[in-house]
């Protein structure tokens, strides 16, 4: 265990640069430089914490005891490192984003969405490094005000009432996580998370077994962020936002911090073993079985409910809430294999979806075009954005070479793992990856194969700007990197010949496994 400042560094770097944004917001070269600033400094923080992590440290920082066991304070292990990676590197990527798209739609409100964007990676990096579930609470629940001024950023009819609806699921959420972290209090003496699990709910008497059931669904709905279904609608809704926020929203903080959650609570407050001991029915359905089967639920009728969306952003909001519940799902397994692909899921599919978005951003600045069935030929007149979205559809896919056929693998490997009923999600995977293609492909060959609509009229379409397509070039890149990484693992001699950001993300899967079970071997 290791005390250290740095964590608290991380926190203010965000924190910081929200009123300087809000100071200088006339000055827009100069609100946007603090923005970027800011993003770089915070990614280096963090990247400056991996060595220790990786060492298998822990970097602990308290700030305020409450009550006795109960303190506000930071702590980052291996799984916290992963999503504070995720979430610190992307922001530099949509910042960068965020200047051409706002600039070239000439965007109202600039400065208010700058100062909101910086308030909620504050959000994120406080829950990515949370002590305990109440500092995990604090931020959880900063991050849900700080996004609700984004989504409503268009400011018309259709905007507010999304930002309606999303205030209405999370602020509801967040009364029953506050629920759940009381009742953990009291039950244990502790909100800490702990490796394998608070010892002190393992050995409660059998008589509280339907408190521990009761506890787990309090926690599964204070997580709506994840957008479980039927808890889901929020986030389709959302997708009325500019679309640098709908990548926040979608791979850089709002819904990781859902499954990020959830996952914590398996695998660090109930702990795998007890999640399969805890049983509903006859000793037939365990608390990870109960969690599988809302995971596989959502997988296939958000998979089934994407297919038939017509708008680009629709259609990718339904495919995050299928690719959310793969990570829900692996972590249900409550095996070696399923634990480690629903934790590499994280960063994975933040790459990849967040291309995706850009994408569809990208699109819209050139074009002004929103639906897939419009989007005939797009593909020849802008080459580079539409071959960044193939290759990051390919990886939802499960297709290589994106990495999002390495995290499905494990999750894959989970299934077969876990054995007897479970195995039965191994085919809700392939189902769901099955349909995956069904609603990507349709999308790539339109933009490839398709002539456009009344070609003649339309004036000649070309590539965005370059802060628009550089940063959604890089994280498409960065999707085939993180592949190429997991097949040179374990080569030395190649190793220095792949982004070190990659096979440090393998390295942290590795530790944050051993951290959940020291039984289970590294990856």
């Amino acid at each position: 265990m290791v005390e250290m400042l740095t964590p608290l560094f991380v926190i203010l770097c965000p924190l910081i640069a929200a009123p300087l944004i809000l100071l200088l917001g006339r000055w827009a070269n100069i609100r946007e430089g603090v923005t970027l600033t800011a993003a770089i400094a915070t990614f280096s923080l963090v990247w400056s914490m991996i060595s220790p992590v990786l060492e298998g440290e822990v970097i602990r920082l308290s700030i305020k005891t409450l009550l006795p066991g109960m303190k506000v304070g930071f702590k980052v292990d291996a799984f916290g490192m992963i999503f504070a990676l995720t979430a610190s590197s992307l922001w530099i990527l949509v910042s960068l984003y965020s200047i051409g798209y706002m600039r070239s739609l000439k965007e109202h409100a600039q400065t208010r969405f700058y100062f909101s964007f910086a308030f909620a990676i504050f959000g994120a990096m406080g829950i990515a490094m949370s002590m305990n579930l109440l500092t995990m609470f604090i931020f959880y629940e900063i991050l849900t005000v700080s996004t609700y001024a984004l989504v409503i950023h268009d400011q018309t009819a259709e905007a507010l009432s999304a930002g309606h609806k999303y205030f209405a699921y999370l602020l509801t959420s967040g009364s029953f996580f506050l629920f759940g972290v009381m009742m953990v209090y009291y039950l244990t003496g502790t909100t800490d998370f702990t490796d394998g699990g608070i010892a002190a709910l393992a050995t409660l008497n059998p008589v509280h077994k339907w408190t521990l059931i009761i506890l787990f669904i309090c926690f599964l709905l204070g997580f709506m962020k994840a957008a479980w279904m039927p808890f889901h609608s929020w986030l389709p809704s959302a997708m009325v936002a500019p679309t640098p926020v709908s990548a926040l929203l979608h791979a850089v903080a709002v819904v990781k911090a859902g499954v990020f959650g959830i996952v914590r609570i398996v695998c660090f407050i109930y702990g795998v073993d007890l999640m399969g001991k805890v049983w509903l029915i006859w000793e037939s359905i365990n608390l990870g079985l109960v969690l599988a089967c809302v995971a596989g639920f959502t997988m296939i009728v958000a998979n089934l409910l994407a297919i038939g969306q017509d708008n680009l952003k629709r259609r990718l909001a339904y495919s995050t809430i299928n690719q959310l519940s793969y990570i829900l799902l692996g972590a249900a397994l409550l095996t070696q294999y399923g634990v480690a692909g629903a934790m590499m899921h994280i960063p994975f599919h933040g790459y990849m979806k967040i291309t995706l978005f850009l994408c569809a951003g990208a699109i819209m600045v050139a074009t002004g075009k929103k639906n897939i069935s419009e989007m005939g030929g797009i593909g020849k007149t802008m080459p580079i954005t539409m071959l960044a979205f193939s290759v990051a559809a390919l990886g939802m896919c499960g297709i290589p070479p994106a990495v999002g056929f390495i995290s499905k693998w494990y999750l894959c490997s989970g299934s077969i793992e876990a054995g007897g009923i479970m195995i039965i999600f191994l085919f809700a995977l392939l189902i769901a990856s099955l349909l995956d293609v069904v609603y990507f492909f349709p999308i790539i060959h339109t933009a490839f194969f398709k002539e456009p609509e009344g070609a003649v009229a339309e004036p000649k379409v070309k590539e965005s700007t370059s802060f628009v397509v550089i940063p959604l070039a890089i994280t498409a890149t960065f999707s085939v990197i993180f592949f190429l990484a997991y097949l040179v693992k374990d080569v030395t001699i190649l190793k220095p010949y792949v982004a070190t950001l990659s096979m440090h993300i393998y390295d942290l899967v590795s530790v944050a496994i051993g951290n959940v079970n020291p039984q289970w071997a590294p990856i």
